[in-house]
């Protein structure tokens, strides 16, 4: 047995400097366990410091979780802190490419700011747990009235309680150098509180991290926090044109802050 451990120690670095595909599966596999445990850490302290579900346990996860991106060779440049700054509650919307979007949130979050994700999300063990505490407010996807609802209530609660939302409108993790179409929801729950839009923007993970291809290199993140959107005064026929104005907007940044083509920071033999 010892010498089976010897020789995986050795063939540990050969096979994370010669095959991109191994390196692909180590920071995927790392990644999620890590994450893991880190939810497993995170869990009795907010319990104790938080009391259970809290949307200021965020801050507790926030902490924990922003070193993981120097274990994966991620790095993030960030413009536009100040748009972060708006009192009170509002919506964030940001694009959506892999479970890396994570880390980028958690760089940025702002205080008593959770997000809205989909229900599945909860039977994820620790992560799962970690995430209700947080207070994440969990959707069913497949059933666009409960959907509604919950944003309806989510809506009062942002009031209510003086929060901030994070939503993802492509509705799904998207890798295809492009922005998707967003969906309606984030869109009629800002409407409905009459609270700003922030739209956040990440560069393309292109250059660094291709899921098809199995490439998962270093690289930098380029983040843009756009100036809000008021709401104002608007009433639910101005949600599509709300929609529409962040979309041009994000994507018209989207593609200027990104660079499509893949570039070698790590091994690129197979």
């Amino acid at each position: 047995m010892d010498v089976l451990w010897v020789i995986l120690l050795l063939l540990l670095p050969l096979l994370l400097w010669g095959s991109s595909t191994f390196v692909f599966y180590f920071k995927k596999c790392f990644y999620v366990g890590w994450m893991m445990v880190l939810a497993l850490v995170a869990i009795p302290l907010c319990i104790l410091k938080g009391g259970g579900r809290n949307v200021e346990n965020m801050r507790i996860i926030r902490v924990l979780v922003r070193h993981v991106k120097y274990f994966l060779g991620v790095r993030y440049d960030v413009s536009g802190w100040e748009h972060l700054q708006t009192e009170g509650p509002y919506v964030i919307v940001s694009n959506h490419q892999s479970s890396l979007d994570v880390l980028g949130l958690m760089e940025i979050l702002p205080d008593r700011c959770t997000m809205i994700a989909k229900k599945e999300l909860v039977y994820c063990g620790t992560v799962g747990l970690i995430c209700w505490l947080g207070g994440i407010v969990f959707i069913n996807r497949k059933k666009t009235n409960d959907a509604k609802n919950v944003m309806a209530d989510a809506a009062k609660t942002m009031l209510d309680d003086q929060i901030r939302l994070w939503v993802f409108p492509e509705g799904t993790r998207n890798q295809t150098g492009d922005l998707l179409p967003f969906k309606k929801g984030a869109f009629h729950l800002a409407v409905q509180a009459q609270v700003p839009v922030i739209p956040i923007v990440f560069s393309s993970y292109r250059n660094f991290y291709l899921r098809k291809e199995k490439q998962f290199n270093s690289g930098t993140i380029r983040v843009n926090i756009l100036p809000k959107i008021e709401t104002k005064g608007m009433t639910l026929d101005d949600v599509a044109s709300l929609c529409d104005k962040s979309y041009d907007v994000m994507r018209a940044v989207f593609v200027n802050v990104s660079d499509s083509k893949p570039t070698s920071n790590g091994p690129s033999r197979n």
